[in-house]
């Protein structure tokens, strides 16, 4: 018997059993999942608990720490600028951020930004950027504009785990005059409705789940144990922290590659301006011509940091299967947060997907339980249009 609440239709009801019977054998502890076919969330469900002592209930109103998957409201943010044409991605970041230009950066195109391939995947050591100093990007921005690349910019991407909104905040920023946070909940979640903000304002903090914190990213990516190497310096200085993202200082900061705040709901909400044409319910962020942009390859290979394959176009990982087999191939466009949230952008099929928990698993774009929440999905879906040729 399917404990999880909310709304589901009955041609998808084995992703509700699923997400139960995952609550039950305690493989989560809470969850959400939503699914958004062809304009209408056919699946809007969630399960377990916020907290790891399970005395509170997962609320249909529950947010959560998304980690990277901040990183694709971000990323819209800077396309949604391109659209109205306040910069262009193809042309070089300096031109809207003129002191980005230093040690050889003047021609970095704004889209390397977004396929994570300027070659400033993090801070240098020398800066000692801590985790508090992340938080506040009018501290930690300006050194990554004096920094030079590690590796030649465009020839492959290098996951900017912790500050790609960084660099990509302080474009919003250059040519709206707006924060990178004010940007999303004006321009974005607020027109839509959305539940989803960069940190979280003190009156949310009760509705916020705790996480559950999964090995490092470094004992996950396969990283190098040199010092030396992009990944180590990338993901150490300063490493990402379960614990410290459910403390004061992550909540009331901007850090917009890893501390919004949202639900499964919220995501889809937002990322389903992508699949539906760039419209959602009378609101127009994206032109068609700017949705193309996202699937212009920009790299195809290795990931220096991540140590995977994995394929980029302009703001979203791509389809490559032998990185993320979950994802179909075809028109669409992804990504994850720390420990298995995922939100997918099929618009082929004209579904939008995403599934958020507070049990963080092992990796970056997806563990076991995202892969089974996925392929479930799929399942249903044709079969809907098995049905529906019949």
């Amino acid at each position: 018997m399917s404990t999880a609440k909310g709304h589901c239709d009955p041609a998808f009801e084995a992703v509700k059993q699923l997400l139960s019977d995952n609550v039950a054998s305690d493989t989560e502890l809470g969850a959400c999942v939503c699914v958004n076919v062809d304009g209408k969330n056919v699946v809007d469900i969630w399960d377990g608990y916020i907290d790891k002592d399970k005395t509170i209930d997962w609320q249909e109103n529950s947010i959560i720490n998304v980690w990277s998957c901040s990183k694709t409201v971000t990323n819209l943010a800077v396309l949604i600028c391109h659209d109205r044409g306040l910069l262009d991605v193809n042309e070089p970041i300096a031109k809207y951020w003129p002191e980005f230009a230093e040690n050889g950066k003047k021609d970095i195109p704004v889209k390397h930004i977004l396929s994570h391939s300027t070659g400033l995947a993090g801070w240098e050591n020398a800066d000692n950027v801590s985790l508090e100093d992340v938080c506040d990007p009018t501290k930690s921005t300006p050194p990554l504009a004096k920094q030079a690349p590690w590796w030649t910019p465009g020839t492959a991407s290098g996951y900017h785990a912790m500050n790609q909104g960084h660099l990509a905040g302080e474009l919003v920023r250059r040519v709206t005059g707006k924060t990178l946070k004010q940007f999303i909940a004006e321009d974005i979640a607020g027109p839509l409705g959305a539940d989803f903000q960069l940190g979280a304002v003190e009156k949310d903090w009760d509705r916020i789940s705790t996480l559950l914190a999964p090995p490092s990213l470094v004992d996950t990516t396969g990283a190098s144990l040199d010092p030396n190497s992009v990944a180590m310096r990338a993901l150490t200085n300063p490493g990402g922290s379960a614990e410290f993202a459910l403390g004061p200082e992550w909540r009331r900061g901007e850090v917009g590659a890893a501390n919004g705040h949202g639900n499964a709901r919220a995501l889809v909400r937002i990322l389903s301006i992508i699949t539906r044409g760039g419209e959602v319910d009378g609101v127009k962020l994206l032109s068609p011509q700017t949705i193309d942009l996202i699937f212009q390859e920009q790299t195809n290979g290795m990931d220096l940091v991540l140590g995977k394959p994995i394929r980029f176009g302009i703001g979203y990982g791509l389809p490559l299967p032998e990185f993320v087999p979950m994802i179909r191939e075809g028109r669409v466009c992804f990504w994850g947060g720390w420990g298995g949230s995922s939100i997918i952008m099929d618009l082929d099929r004209k579904l939008t997907i995403s599934y958020v928990m507070n049990k963080m698993g092992a990796g970056t774009v997806g563990n076991p339980r995202t892969e089974g929440y996925i392929n479930t999905i799929y399942d249903c879906v044709a079969k809907m249009g098995g049905e529906r040729k019949a």
